[in-house]
């Protein structure tokens, strides 16, 4: 190559550098914060009043509220691995929470390409702060499925003062309360990126249980709390029980939320509210007493004298899929381009954060990346989507606790949970006149539940067939 075709080809590529700089300046941040066992009911905008959350209401009023968000996996790590992967957790390999003492070498693969390393190419910097829960070994490292910081734990649970977290690879000991301390390290991020385009993920670990202790700012106003329950007349329900768990987990709730004002107020002070997207979610939902369980998925009864062990399902277990445990608090904030107040009734899927966060960044699916969910950026602006799919799958084996392997199909009308390793715990419920999940119908002669119970179950067997899940060997046609 001649000087003059060098100097026309360096200067191309620095034409090039710069395009590509001046494009990812453009674009938004993306503020993305995930709770833990964070139920739908807890927050005040659903409804609840005693749940104090006057910045988590802010936030969901100022954007759109996602009321029938639903993750695919109503457990941890599988939720989190769909979430970062638009896959499912069969998929993966990742069907129950990794636990480090029976799974230590379990993980997300790094070989699958995740939404934060795709905005990583496009000039993002990327930083995720607090729980990972999918894998302790350095191959599975958050630097290496995207994140070009991590300050927290790379397993499942912390405690709520005094934690060791990782900070810049090496381990250290912090004074206070955890979920103060995130919280100061993610508003440490966007002070340092706020020139941007950043992405900062913030996963808490409240208000995952155990709850107490809690800075007094946020038990002052739950200690003394007679809260309402959900199911009182449950039978054998453990009453008192039921209402300690409330106060504490309402407290933790409230942490949260004062801690999200600290971030959102920054924002505001750095005047960086109106080009940062800002999501809030929990990776899955809660029950508290609801049909005599507490828990999410892999529930737990709180009876006084919970219903005798079945072979694979021990005694004071109940594992399940209802909307309680599968659907999360959602909204999302982007001003001027999403009108506060909105409400989406339509189903998304954690599956379909991936293509939405691309779209909004505007960044393409990279050649060869298979995704399950889809774009849902038209509702967020107001728009419809022709033909947007309204129907819901979703799995969970569990392995730990109890042994199952529940699929799920949903509808707006009907949900059909198939557990193909124990079928004797086979759920139907019609969802239009019993939302709480009461009455199973399973057993129902009339033919027109019949012909349900025939047709959701063959979309499910599809479903299966589709992501080649290994527990298709036990489906009887």
């Amino acid at each position: 190559m001649d000087k003059l075709h060098l100097k026309i080809s360096v200067a191309l590529l620095a034409l090039s550098a710069v395009s590509t700089a001046l494009r990812a300046a453009d674009r938004p941040n993306v503020l993305f914060i995930l709770t833990d066992d964070q139920a739908a009911w807890a927050v005040g905008v659903s409804g609840n009043s005693e749940a104090k959350t006057p910045n988590m209401d802010r936030l969901f009023r100022d954007g759109a509220y996602l009321v029938n968000c639903f993750t695919t996996t109503p457990v941890c790590s599988p939720s989190r691995a769909s979430l970062m992967t638009s896959r499912y957790g069969t998929e993966l390999g990742i069907t129950e929470w990794i636990h480090p003492q029976v799974e230590p070498e379990l993980g997300l693969d790094p070989a699958i390409v995740t939404w934060p390393e795709v905005l990583a190419e496009a000039g993002y910097t990327n930083g995720l702060v607090g729980k990972w829960h999918l894998g302790l070994p350095d191959r599975f490292h958050p630097t290496r499925t995207g994140f070009h910081s991590f300050m927290g734990f790379r397993g499942g649970g912390i405690g709520l003062t005094d934690p060791e977290l990782e900070i810049d690879g090496q381990t250290k000991r912090f004074e206070g309360f955890t979920v103060n301390i995130l919280t100061d390290h993610a508003l440490e991020f966007i002070r340092a990126n706020k020139d941007g385009p950043f992405l900062l993920s913030v996963h808490y670990r409240s208000p995952h249980a155990p709850w107490l202790p809690l800075p007094d700012e946020d038990w002052e106003q739950y200690k003394d709390l007679d809260p309402a329950i959900p199911n009182p007349d449950y039978p054998k329900l453990d009453i008192p029980r039921v209402k300690r768990m409330m106060r504490e987990y309402l407290g933790s709730v409230a942490s949260v939320d004062r801690n999200l004002g600290r971030i959102l107020g920054l924002l505001d002070e750095l005047d960086l509210a109106r080009n940062t997207i800002v999501i809030y979610s929990s990776d899955h939902g809660y029950n508290m007493g609801h049909l005599g369980i507490w828990h999410k998925g892999n529930g737990h009864w709180v009876l006084t004298e919970p219903p005798p062990a079945t072979k694979n399902v021990p005694r004071g277990q109940r594992p399940n899929m209802y909307d309680r445990s599968i659907r999360s608090p959602t909204a999302v904030r982007w001003p001027g381009r999403i009108k506060p107040g909105t409400v989406i009734a339509e189903t998304i899927s954690f599956l379909d954060w991936y293509p939405t966060l691309l779209a909004m960044t505007g960044v393409k699916l990279p050649e060869g990346v298979l995704i399950r969910g889809g774009n849902f950026l038209p509702l967020l602006e107001g728009d419809k989507i022709d033909g947007w799919e309204n129907d819901f799958y979703a799995e969970y084996s569990t392995h730990h606790q109890s042994h199952t392997h529940m699929r799920m199909y949903r509808t707006p009308q009907w949900k059909l949970v198939r557990d193909f390793l124990n079928p004797e715990r086979d759920e139907l419920y019609n969802l239009e006149v019993d939302p709480a999940e009461t009455t199973n119908l399973i057993a129902d002669p009339a033919p027109e539940v019949r012909e349900v119970i025939r047709s959701l179950h063959a979309k499910i067997v599809a479903k299966m067939r589709e992501v080649n899940d290994p527990a298709l060997e036990l489906v009887k046609e």
